[in-house]
């Protein structure tokens, strides 16, 4: 998810489970909120570093009770005596936890792959559900934050005295809100997902099947179908009465098998984007020199974010021999 919405959601958070705080935690509470991102640096490190950092370890379960403990500490010995009389260490613990896991609750409910149970389980999450930028909880957040503070203002225009926790009510509506249209969502994506499986692809039935959310309409998915030969992209409606056609799927053919392939799919950066990838693609060129073979992920493609997208690069000898892999990033493909 956006920066932006885990910030008004780590805001409205504090305002619903903690409304007397005073305000200067807040900002403790919107530094929690985002401090699992801190793994996207990665990204000036290379496509590589960008695989094996982000949405790993810092998006954890595990690591979220650890940075708790740590601001816990930090507000303990930097923190003025009067603020912790009116705000316990306790209680930033707990505040700076729950934002945290919302922060991964979000992310888990989005295509790409969190390593939610390290170390104890290496098992990647992904319940694409949600767009990495939902106008929606956007909207829901702003007005859930803005609308209360309007109301304030005019009973304190006309002398009216609300000794009332500010925001809270507003806040808790937009969370519940929040937490009926992604369950809204999570039901639409089933529908999708059990239409996209139930019908043969060019006579042949799925092997894999997945549906990636739009941000326009809950009710319309991006679909991907991997069937014996080929793999399928199509759009998917869960609207009443919507028609689905699987003949106007656009299909792109496996590659057929070779030793130039086969040498670049067992390489060790191969089988570290396999590992990564949900839909990798395969094509391979002929060139002077031997062959080129490229291996993407339709995911990001489906999922409409492909700026931060992995690619695994080959170039191979006439003789099916690695001379060079690496990977890249996906827009710097065409370049090569």
């Amino acid at each position: 998810m956006d920066l932006g919405t885990h910030v008004l959601a780590s805001f409205a958070l504090t305002r619903a489970a903690f409304p007397r705080a005073p305000r200067s935690v807040l900002p403790v509470a919107c530094a929690a909120g985002i401090i699992a991102d801190v793994d996207g640096i990665s990204a000036l490190f290379g496509p590589s570093a960008y695989l094996n950092w982000h949405r790993t370890y810092t998006h954890s379960l595990f690591a979220a009770v650890l940075v708790a403990v740590l601001f816990a500490v930090v507000y303990r010995f930097v923190a003025p005596q009067q603020l912790q009389s009116r705000f316990a260490v306790l209680a930033i613990f707990v505040l700076t936890l729950l934002a945290q896991c919302l922060h991964l609750l979000l992310d888990v409910c989005q295509p790409e792959n969190v390593l939610l149970f390290w170390p104890f389980n290496a098992a990647e999450i992904a319940e694409d559900w949600l767009t990495f930028v939902d106008p929606v909880i956007l909207s829901v957040l702003v007005a859930g934050i803005l609308l209360p503070l309007l109301f304030r203002l005019v009973i304190d225009e006309i002398g009216a005295r609300d000794k009332k926790p500010r925001g809270k009510v507003g806040a808790i509506i937009a969370l519940v809100v929040i937490a009926l249209y992604i369950g809204a969502r999570a039901m639409f994506h089933a529908n999708a997902v059990a239409a996209l499986d139930s019908r043969t692809y060019q006579g042949e039935l799925p092997h894999r099947v997945a549906a990636f959310p739009v941000s326009t309409s809950p009710l319309r998915w991006n679909g991907i179908v991997e069937t014996e030969s080929a793999l399928h992209e199509i759009t998917v409606s869960v609207a009443p009465g919507a028609s689905f056609n699987t003949e106007v799927s656009v299909t792109i053919h496996k590659p057929e098998a070779s030793p130039a392939l086969d040498a670049a799919r067992n390489a060790p950066i191969a089988l570290a984007f396999l590992r990564f990838a949900r839909f990798p693609k395969a094509t391979i060129e002929k060139t002077e020199a031997g062959y080129r073979v490229q291996l993407q992920d339709l995911r990001f493609a489906a999922a409409g974010s492909s700026r931060r997208e992995i690619a695994a690069f080959f170039e191979l000898d006439s003789a099916g021999k690695i001379v060079r892999q690496e990977l890249v990033w996906a827009r710097d493909l065409r370049r090569r």
